[in-house]
């Protein structure tokens, strides 16, 4: 439940913050099976509240009033906290406020006890991470016993979840859709301010994306960059590929016998001769014979 106390008026003097007059109706009552309140949060005029099983809209300062034809009319009341609606979906914050971020209209967190991140809008909630990781949330969010470190990145624009007991946090961008990215760091905890982002680390705070700034360098220890392709995501299915483009400094390719060829776990294939259109090399992929 959620309860209120008197006004605050600084211009004439009131302070009525420690009064909680029972003569008024100044609790709120949400339903006990959607467990304990562990966030608020105020967007506009309204108070999103997070309980452990249900994310609940609370109407601050009006009321909602429905017609016969199922219609809402907003109308003034003297309720500060007024009717609470769900949003729609079984899902919660778990005891994880730590993973909240938000961002312009969206909210971020996870929900520990389903294995889910979800993202709220102004369309509701939205799995997040059924966007290509599902098994893994599924896995390391309800194994994970330390603090689910939640915070919005606004310079590179991602949501940065921090697991403790993995290799370090995962990143997901509006933009691309899915979770690009893994970085080594393990803030204590993250926030933007003023379009930069800053994180603590044993008590001190750093400034990242700072430019004079060595790259890969944090907390006083140089990490190393990697870049995973997902060439094929059914390897158990072989695939015909018609075409196969390189760019670069160097050859790709291997040398059996002196001859150039491409190789997989299935088939060898060699390279007689390159030709030469408009500064680019092209050229025919023949199988080579083997003896079974």
């Amino acid at each position: 439940s959620l309860i209120y106390s008197g006004i605050f008026n600084d211009q004439n003097n009131v302070n009525k913050l420690n009064e909680f007059n029972t003569g008024y109706k100044i609790t709120k009552e949400l339903n006990p099976e959607y467990g304990s309140i562990q966030k608020l949060h105020t967007r506009d005029t309204d108070l999103i509240t997070f309980c452990e099983d249900k994310i609940i809209k609370i109407l601050a300062n009006k009321d909602a009033l429905y017609n016969a034809d199922g219609n809402i009319n907003l109308t003034a009341t003297e309720n500060v906290l007024g009717q609470a609606t769900a949003y729609a979906g079984e899902f919660g914050i778990s005891k994880n406020p730590e993973s909240f971020a938000e961002y312009g209209y969206r909210v971020y967190f996870t929900d520990k006890a389903r294995g889910v991140v979800l993202r709220l809008t102004k369309d509701g909630l939205t799995v997040i991470s059924s966007k290509g990781m599902t098994s893994y949330f599924r896995e390391n969010l309800i194994s994970e016993t330390g603090d689910l470190l939640g915070s919005y990145d606004i310079y590179s624009k991602q949501y940065i979840l921090t697991l403790p007991n993995t290799e370090g946090s995962i990143c997901f961008k509006e933009d691309i859709g899915g979770w690009p990215s893994r970085i080594s760091i393990l803030p204590d905890s993250g926030v933007s301010v003023n379009g930069n982002y800053y994180t603590c680390y044993n008590g001190e705070l750093y400034k990242q994306h700072a430019p004079e700034a060595l790259r890969n360098y944090f907390y006083g220890i140089q990490y190393s960059s990697g870049v995973k392709i997902l060439f094929n995501q059914e390897p158990s299915i072989i695939k015909n590929f018609k075409t196969i483009g390189y760019e670069g400094t160097e050859g790709w390719l291997s040398k059996l016998n002196g001859i150039d060829v491409i190789k997989s776990d299935q088939q060898v294939g060699e390279i007689l001769s390159f030709t030469e259109k408009e500064g680019k090399f092209y050229s025919f992929i023949s199988g080579v014979e083997e003896e079974l």
